[in-house]
C-alpha cells in the first residue's frame, strides 16, 4: 500500500495523509459473512453513561474473521484483499477447495490467487498456518495463539508481528510487538509474515471530523476543567504540577496497575519496554 498527501484546497485538506487503498481488489463484501454491530453510545443497560467521549460514528457491519484457521489438510485460494472498518489491517476471502468461504487477516505482501493452508506439514509461507513446534527459529509471524484451539489473539493490527527466537521443551520462545519476550506452549498455532497495512501508523486525519465518524467524541482534559470535575482542575492560567491522576483520583502515567502474583508471570522472560 502507499499514501498520499492531498492539496491543501480545504483546510481539512491541509495536514491530511490518506491511504491509497490501491491494495484492496473489491469494495463489495462477502454477504454470508457479515454481522451486525449494535453501538451502545458508551451507555449501560439503565442507560447511563459508564464510558464517555464515545457515541455517533458511520453505521458498520462486522466481518467474521477466522482468527483460528483451524480447517486443516484443505487448501484455500485467496479470493480477494478488502477494506475491514473494524481493523486497522486488510482482510483477506478465502474460499477452500470444499466451497466454504472464510475471512482472515491479510498478511503483508499476499496476493490474489495465492494458495494457502494450516495445520502439520506446511510450508513455512506467507499466509500459512504452522503450529509453533514446526516453524522455523527466527520467522516473522502474526495471529499467535496463547491457548490451544482458542484463536490468535497476539500481534493482530496493522504492521505488526512478533519473531520466534528460541524452542525450550514444551514451550516457544517469542519476542512480542510490545518488546515483551515471553513463553507460549509448541502447541499453538501462528501465522506466517507480518501483518498488512504497515504503514497505518503514517496516517494523519486532517480534521476532528473523521475521528466522529469513528465514534469518538471530544476529550476534554483534566487541567482545563474546575476543581469540582477533576483532581487536576482550577488554578490560574495554564497551571499545571501535581500528580497526574484520573476523575476519580487514581495515579496516571507511570502507575503500575498490574498485579503483583499475576498468573502469567512465571512465562514473561523479558518485560515490555518502560
Amino acid at each position: 500500500m502507499a499514501l498520499r498527501k492531498l492539496k491543501p484546497i480545504t483546510p481539512g485538506q491541509r495536514h491530511k495523509i490518506a491511504s491509497t487503498f490501491d491494495d484492496i481488489t473489491t469494495d463489495k463484501p462477502e454477504k454470508s459473512l457479515l454481522a451486525p454491530i449494535k453501538k451502545s453510545g458508551g451507555r449501560n443497560n439503565t442507560g447511563k453513561m459508564t464510558m464517555r467521549y464515545r457515541g455517533g460514528g458511520h453505521k458498520r457491519r462486522y466481518r467474521i474473521i477466522d482468527f483460528k484457521r483451524d480447517k486443516h489438510g484443505v487448501p484455500a485460494t485467496v479470493k480477494s484483499i478488502e477494506y475491514d472498518p473494524n481493523r486497522t489491517a486488510r482482510i483477506a476471502l478465502l474460499e477452500y477447495k470444499d466451497g466454504e468461504k472464510r475471512y482472515i487477516i491479510a498478511p503483508q505482501g499476499l496476493q490474489v490467487g495465492a494458495k494457502l493452508s494450516s495445520g502439520k506439514g506446511v510450508a513455512p509461507e506467507v499466509g500459512n498456518t504452522m503450529y509453533l513446534s514446526e516453524i522455523p527459529l527466527g520467522t516473522v509471524i502474526h495471529n499467535i495463539e496463547l491457548n490451544p484451539g482458542k484463536g490468535g489473539i497476539l500481534a493482530r493490527s496493522a504492521g505488526s508481528y512478533a519473531q520466534l527466537n528460541a524452542r525450550d521443551g514444551k514451550f516457544a520462545i517469542i519476542k512480542l510487538p510490545s518488546g515483551e519476550t515471553r513463553m507460549i506452549l509448541i502447541t499453538c498455532l501462528a501465522t506466517i509474515g507480518s501483518v498488512s497495512n504497515s504503514e497505518h501508523n503514517l496516517q494523519r486525519s486532517g480534521k476532528a471530523g473523521r475521528t466522529r465518524w469513528l465514534g469518538r467524541r471530544p476529550r476534554v482534559r483534566g487541567v482545563a476543567m474546575n476543581p469540582v470535575d477533576h483532581p487536576m482542575g482550577g488554578g490560574e492560567g495554564k497551571s499545571s504540577g501535581g500528580h497526574p491522576r484520573s476523575r476519580k483520583g487514581l495515579p496516571a502515567k507511570g502507575y503500575k496497575t498490574r498485579a503483583k502474583k499475576k498468573y502469567s508471570d512465571k512465562y514473561i522472560i523479558e518485560r515490555r519496554k518502560k
